[in-house]
């Protein structure tokens, strides 16, 4: 199959993300309600011209979607051209044969939309839940993406390794229209990661959330010279970065701020990091920062910029942060299909 669908570096694709962020009140409806807000402002996307929706896997009390398939197929049900996808599928603690029949039947009921982004996820309670040994967690990811790649030829299946019973001579069902679901390798920096991708012959996703997108050009170009080296095409990369956009810089950034402090803060507690502070924010929202925050005119800017340094074929705005309003982030999604993409795409054609 052709990758062109998931964009090229003279036509990129330009997408969305959410992690389905939940307020953390304890309301017990609130991650019902989260769930259709989603679905909501995915189909809100597929109208104003959004390329792309990638919903994240999480099994915590501040994200709603543990399921993305499931969101996924409802979303499918009520758009007609975006794309769908995750951000990410945390391959570790799943099944590789039963995540490829999943995404399969999404790209049937969307009519040829789906793919999904591999992981080993930024969170570990999934291992615990589903009884895995933390461990494991190098070679859980390694063998379930080698199974899960054998698969993607759509032909019976021989298959070995340590960490669940072999597969003999079996196919998974249904197959896809295209003869192969699309798939690609979300890393967080690390280069054998990035090799690792391109050993599969996979797209890379680079989560870009702290630092400057610039760090990573070392990543793109390994990619891009490991796949040369392995005798294969060079494939999309794509990116993934936290933002919000409203009429303003200032309006922007104000109805951002309290909300990506309150969550780095606690996220922070889990993990030993000093409390988030407004100088990390103002750097990570500076013109080459990780944070892609402000008016469309600034976050169009930032786009491109990021685009031609890193030679993308994707970008993904994380648009949904901690408790940000419904309603604010419908908003940042309007603007960022009706106004920051064609500003992107002019960009990028101006040279």
């Amino acid at each position: 199959m052709s990758y062109d669908v998931l964009g090229t570096r003279e036509h990129p694709s330009l997408g969305l993300d959410t992690f389905g962020d939940a307020p953390l009140d304890g309301a017990p409806a609130n991650h019902a309600e989260t769930i259709r807000e989603v679905v909501a402002e995915a189909v809100l996307a597929d109208r104003v011209g959004v390329d792309y929706i990638g919903l994240g896997e999480h099994h915590r009390a501040d994200y709603a979607v543990s399921a993305p398939d499931v969101v996924l197929a409802a979303i499918a049900g009520q758009t007609e051209r975006i794309r769908l996808g995750t951000g990410v599928t945390v391959l570790s603690s799943d099944d590789p044969i039963r995540v490829y029949e999943r995404f399969a039947t999404l790209d049937a009921v969307s009519g040829g939309r789906a793919e999904v982004q591999l992981g080993r996820g930024s969170f570990i309670e999934s291992f615990s839940l589903f009884g895995l040994d933390l461990g494991d967690y190098d070679r859980l990811f390694a063998e379930k993406l080698d199974l899960f790649a054998a698969l993607q030829s759509e032909q019976p299946v021989t298959w070995e390794g340590s960490i669940r019973p072999p597969v003999e001579g079996k196919q998974v069902y249904p197959t896809t229209a295209a003869g192969r679901l699309p798939a690609w390798i979300a890393v967080g920096g690390t280069p054998e990661s990035v090799v690792r991708a391109a050993r599969y012959a996979m797209p890379l996703v680079l989560a870009v959330i702290g630092g400057s997108p610039a760090a990573f050009v070392q990543l793109a170009d390994l990619h891009r010279r490991a796949l040369a080296e392995m005798g294969h095409p060079e494939l999309p990369i794509g990116m993934h970065s936290p933002g919000h956009v409203a009429a303003t810089d200032e309006e922007a950034r104000e109805q951002l701020y309290p909300h990506q402090a309150e969550l780095y803060t606690r996220l922070g507690r889990e993990r030993g990091w000093p409390p988030y502070s407004r100088i990390q924010f103002e750097q990570a929202a500076s013109p080459q920062g990780a944070l892609f925050v402000g008016s469309p005119d600034t976050v169009a800017a930032k786009v491109a910029w990021a685009v031609r340094t890193l030679g993308l074929s994707r970008f993904q705005l994380k648009y949904s942060v901690g408790a940000l309003p419904h309603e604010q982030r419908m908003e940042s999604v309007r603007l960022y299909g009706e106004e920051v993409v064609p500003r992107v795409r002019r960009l990028l054609a101006a040279g």
